[in-house]
């Protein structure tokens, strides 16, 4: 079966997805002003105009064991999704990121076939390298954001186009050229999921503790991405007075909703290991990261994963192939150790002008070129839905 009109979907399940998709669906309105945008998405894409069929605002879960406890709902969505595609016969769909759900609607596309368009490729070159062959076989185009990509699928017979990231345009653009560094502040970003939350807050807030005990004239702020997490901290925070007289917290400033200028105003942060890391490293951002998970987990992803990809976790590190970002892992988070990091990178710190050298280094490689990350990611889409519509009017 064919569309009967032109409709793009996007799939996306995460806070980053969501905003990737948000940008790709305006690239994709501005040049094809005839297209319906539909799929799953939060906020942004709603804000882009996307007909939300689900709302993925909570669904960016993390580890075995947490999807373990959601699973019904996924396979619910699933199952909704699957049906409505087959029923609305899209020209297209694009699935960002997400690939323990993404991966079964492409199965499911494919079968019907819908043609798949992958952006944000999943982590094949971390874990379950048995993925590519599927990734090849469901899907008509794969568009990767960082240039060592198209290597790790070499021979898959995957079309791969390296189209660059598209947080490059997004934090340069909301650049603002009036807000300059305090050195005296300091970021802390401990993550946009409730289980990061939960196993970092605590030795983000020891470190301050310690940061503010060296470095009086210190200022700490906690960003949030959304309302819920920033009461999960505000909690976190609670807790910890409760459970550490021992070691008085500094005055913390808390935000939500306010990241990007804190990348610009703060002069250094510590923050859970993520997107966030390439977004603060685009900014200017110098950052220690870290990151654990429920021990469970992890032991189970030490078995399957083996060692890290290039030897880092963190994306900035993997990129560049070398350690730009000081990087603490589960036993190596550690406040003492975290504050050490830290003032290595502080202004006049002897990390300092290294970190920065290499975070403006990273940002020339993910670039991708003059046109901007999301203009090909949106000529890349549109040229596979014109292949569907001249098949369409073919068929007519």
């Amino acid at each position: 079966m064919i569309p009967k009109r032109k409709e793009i979907w996007i799939i996306a399940g995460e806070a980053s997805g969501d905003l990737y998709g948000a940008r790709l669906a305006a690239e994709l309105k501005r040049r094809a002003p005839d297209a319906v945008i539909s799929g799953m998405g939060g906020i942004e894409m709603r804000k882009a105009g996307v007909e939300i069929l689900v709302d993925s605002s909570e669904l960016g879960v993390i580890g075995l064991v947490e999807v373990l406890s959601n699973l019904f709902k996924f396979i619910r969505i699933l199952l909704y999704l699957i049906r409505e595609a087959k029923k609305r016969r899209p020209a297209a769909v694009v699935l960002v990121d997400y690939p323990g759900f993404n991966i079964r609607f492409a199965k499911a596309m494919w079968k019907a076939g819908i043609p798949v368009v992958w952006y944000i490729s999943p982590q094949v070159w971390v874990w379950r390298r048995g993925n590519i062959q599927k990734l090849a076989k469901f899907c008509r185009k794969l568009m990767v954001i960082f240039p060592f990509e198209p290597e790790v699928y070499e021979g898959s017979g995957l079309d791969v186009e390296f189209v660059g990231h598209p947080l490059v345009d997004i934090v340069q653009g909301r650049a603002d050229s009036s807000i300059e560094r305090d050195p005296n502040s300091i970021l802390l970003l401990p993550g946009s999921r409730k289980k990061e939350i939960d196993f970092l807050l605590e030795p983000f807030l020891k470190t301050a503790s310690i940061l503010k005990s060296r470095h009086p004239n210190l200022q700490f702020v906690v960003a949030a991405p959304r309302e819920r997490i920033l009461l999960m901290i505000k909690d976190g925070i609670r807790e910890f007075t409760k459970k550490h007289p021992e070691s008085p917290l500094p005055d913390i400033q808390l935000t939500r909703g306010k990241n990007a200028f804190w990348m610009q105003r703060c002069t250094a942060g510590l923050a859970a290991s993520g997107t966030v890391t390439v977004e603060c490293a685009i900014a200017g951002l110098p950052l220690v990261v870290a990151y654990r998970l429920n021990k469970i987990t992890f032991l189970l992803a030490r078995l399957v994963i083996g060692k890290l990809f290039r030897g880092f976790f963190t994306m900035v590190n993997i990129i560049l192939y070398r350690r730009a970002f000081e990087e603490f892992l589960q036993f190596q988070v550690i406040p003492e150790d975290l504050a050490d990091a830290m003032e290595r990178i502080l202004p006049g710190g002897e990390r300092r002008a290294e970190v920065e050298a290499d975070m403006k280094e990273m940002v020339e490689a993910i670039s991708g070129g003059a046109s901007g990350a999301v203009s090909r990611a949106a000529s890349c889409v549109l040229a596979v839905v014109s292949e569907r519509m001249e098949q369409e009017r073919k068929t007519v």
